[in-house]
C-alpha cells in the first residue's frame, strides 16, 4: 500500500526545491525583458542566425528565447514574417537550447553541471536546425503566420514588479499541484506487484515520459524525488538529465511554432532521434570515464 506522510512529504520537499529556483529566476527575467537588455547583447547572437540563414533581426528574439522561454521568443519573432521553413528552423532550435537559465539551474539540483547542460542544449540545438537547413525540401503551409501573442508593456518598473511576483506566484502553484499529483500517482503505481518487478525500469520511464510531455521542471522534479529515494543511480540520472535537456515539452513547445507554419513532424522527429543517440553515446562515455576513475582511485 501507498504510504501517504512519506509521498506527502516528498512531493512537498520535490515542490519547494522547483518552486526555490523558479520563483526568483522568472522575476529576475521580468527584469531584464523590462530594461531591454537583451536588446544590448543581441549582437553576440547575429553568428547563428547567419549559419541558419536567418534574418539578423531575427537574433533578438533567439536571445529571448535562449535565455527565458519560447513565449518571449515568438513574441519577438512575429513580426518578422518569417517563412514556415524559417519558423521550423528556429522551432527545432529553441526547441532544444531556450530557457537555459532556468533549466541549467534546476538540472544542477541533479548534479549535472550547467556547462554540461548548456553545452550540450547548444551544440545539439545547431546540429539540429543544421540538419533542417541540409533538407534538400522546403516546407509551405496554409496556417495562418500570425499570432496574438505579444510581450506585456508596463508604464512602471513597481507595476512589472507586482505582475512578475503575481505570476510567478501562479506558476510556482500551478507547479507543486502537478507535481504533488504525479508524484501520488507514480507511488500508486510503484506500490503495485507487477510494477515492482521492473522498479528501476519504471523509476527511469516515468521520468523521461513526464519530462518528454510536461517539460524540464516536471520532470526534472520527478527525477529529484526518485534520487532522494535512492531508487535511481547515478547513470540513470545521467542518461534520463541528458535525454530530458535534448527533448522535452514535445507538445506544447511544437505546437506554438506550428501556429507560424513550422512542420511539426520535422521538428519533434529531429529532436527524439537526437535525444537517443545523444543520451546513448554520452551515457557510454560516462560510464567509461567513471569505471576508469574507480579504477585509479584504488591504486
Amino acid at each position: 500500500m501507498i504510504d501517504f506522510k512519506e509521498t506527502l512529504e516528498l512531493a512537498y520537499k520535490t515542490s519547494l526545491f522547483i518552486v526555490k529556483l523558479i520563483f526568483p529566476l522568472y522575476i529576475i527575467a521580468d527584469i531584464l525583458f523590462y530594461f531591454n537588455i537583451l536588446g544590448k547583447i543581441s549582437f553576440i547572437f547575429e553568428p547563428i542566425t547567419a549559419v541558419l540563414h536567418l534574418p539578423p533581426e531575427s537574433a533578438v528574439g533567439i536571445a529571448a528565447g535562449m535565455f527565458f522561454n519560447i513565449y518571449a521568443a515568438v513574441a519577438l519573432l512575429a513580426p518578422l514574417n518569417l517563412s514556415p521553413y524559417q519558423w521550423t528552423v528556429i522551432g527545432v532550435f529553441l526547441g532544444i537550447a531556450h530557457a537555459l537559465l532556468i533549466e541549467s539551474a534546476i538540472m544542477k539540483k541533479l548534479g549535472v553541471s550547467l556547462l554540461y547542460s548548456a553545452g550540450l542544449r547548444l551544440i545539439t540545438a545547431l546540429i539540429g536546425a543544421l540538419i533542417v537547413v541540409a533538407l534538400p525540401f522546403k516546407f509551405s503551409s496554409k496556417l495562418a503566420t500570425t499570432s496574438d501573442i505579444e510581450l506585456t508593456k508596463f508604464e512602471t518598473f513597481y507595476q512589472m514588479i507586482g505582475t512578475s511576483v503575481t505570476k510567478a506566484a501562479i506558476l510556482s502553484f500551478k507547479i507543486v499541484i502537478l507535481i504533488s499529483i504525479i508524484i501520488f500517482v507514480i507511488n500508486f503505481l510503484k506500490s503495485l506487484p507487477l510494477i515492482k518487478r521492473y522498479q528501476e525500469r519504471v523509476n527511469t520511464s516515468f521520468s523521461i515520459f513526464i519530462g518528454l510531455f510536461l517539460g524540464i521542471t516536471y520532470g526534472a522534479g520527478i527525477l529529484v524525488s526518485e534520487a532522494e529515494t535512492g531508487n535511481l543511480e547515478k547513470k540513470d540520472i545521467f542518461f534520463v538529465a541528458t535525454f530530458l535537456l535534448i527533448c522535452h515539452a514535445i507538445i506544447e513547445d511544437p505546437a506554438l511554432f506550428m501556429l507560424f507554419g513550422a512542420n511539426g513532424l520535422v521538428m519533434i522527429g529531429i529532436r527524439i532521434v537526437l535525444a537517443v543517440i545523444m543520451s546513448f553515446l554520452l551515457t557510454i562515455l560516462y560510464e567509461k570515464f567513471s569505471t576508469k576513475s574507480k579504477l585509479y582511485g584504488q591504486k
